[in-house]
């Protein structure tokens, strides 16, 4: 089952950030898409709840060094 996910991503500051976040999540198996607002700094995952978790896809972002609170 697909769910939806908005993230507060601060740190996401220029389109480099932008790219790592966009590899770094499609990257994860079970997430689907991927919509980044980077003027808002928000991003939007469509993820597979049972291939992955909200928990991996923020440690996913922690781990490169953004801070992530879930909308």
């Amino acid at each position: 089952m697909s769910i939806r996910a908005e993230l507060n991503v601060e740190d996401m500051n220029c389109s480099d950030c932008k790219a790592v976040v966009e590899k770094s999540l499609t990257a994860l198996d079970g997430v689907e898409n991927v919509i980044i607002d980077e003027a808002g700094k928000k991003v939007t995952v469509k993820y597979d709840e049972i291939k992955v978790t909200l928990v991996d896809i923020k440690q996913t972002l922690m781990e490169k060094g953004y801070s992530v609170i879930e909308v």
